[in-house]
């Protein structure tokens, strides 16, 4: 029986299931090197929680085996993490990669952002993830951070590194990604 090689696309903090910019680009070659791609809108988006974000996520994927993989941007990355951490720990899957991941923001940017913003990241910030359980699933990783990201600290990149060993890519100029239009580093991580 042939394993179906899937992706499963985890949009950021007040994301879509967008068919635009770097979304839309990786849905398409992807698709062409034979991965299905399966991407959702996330619940409350404009104000993620924790237990509904992993919640659906427990509900709606279907299918993990060792040549699946995740692909997420922002706090979808943490929701990634959060998720895998739930599973049994027979599961294998390919790896994951997220894009301007954080475990923790920049705090002028959040202080800016105000309270409200404040309320909503502390418990994505605080809560705390068993990367050790995290890599039983896979030890396949890979960081994308941008140099002038006004949310993400290049700080997350040591720490991903040491608690995942994940790969990590520093991209010029590329902000929080929400503009960029393809990000051919992840293609290479997916050969």
């Amino acid at each position: 029986m042939k394993i179906t090689k899937k992706i499963y696309l985890i949009h950021g903090w007040g994301g879509t299931d967008s068919s635009e910019g770097w979304f839309g680009w990786l849905k398409k070659k992807a698709k062409e090197k034979g991965f299905e791609v399966i991407s959702f809108n996330m619940p409350n988006t404009d104000e993620p929680v924790i237990e509904e974000w992993i919640n659906f996520l427990k509900e709606n994927i279907k299918e993990l085996n060792e040549e699946t993989y995740f692909i997420g941007h922002s706090i979808g990355c943490q929701a990634i993490l959060r998720y895998l951490e739930t599973l049994d720990l027979n599961i294998k899957i390919k790896g994951s990669i997220f894009v301007a991941p954080w475990m923790k923001l920049d705090k002028n940017t959040i202080e800016e952002e105000g309270e409200e913003v404040i309320e909503i990241a502390r418990p994505w910030m605080e809560t705390p993830i068993n990367f050790e359980k995290i890599k039983k699933h896979t030890k396949n990783f890979l960081c994308i951070l941008s140099d002038n990201d006004p949310y993400v600290p290049l700080f997350n990149k040591e720490f991903f590194e040491e608690k995942l060993g994940a790969k990590s890519v520093i991209k010029n100029n590329e902000e929080h990604f929400n503009e960029t239009q393809k990000i051919p580093e992840i293609l290479e991580f997916l050969k």
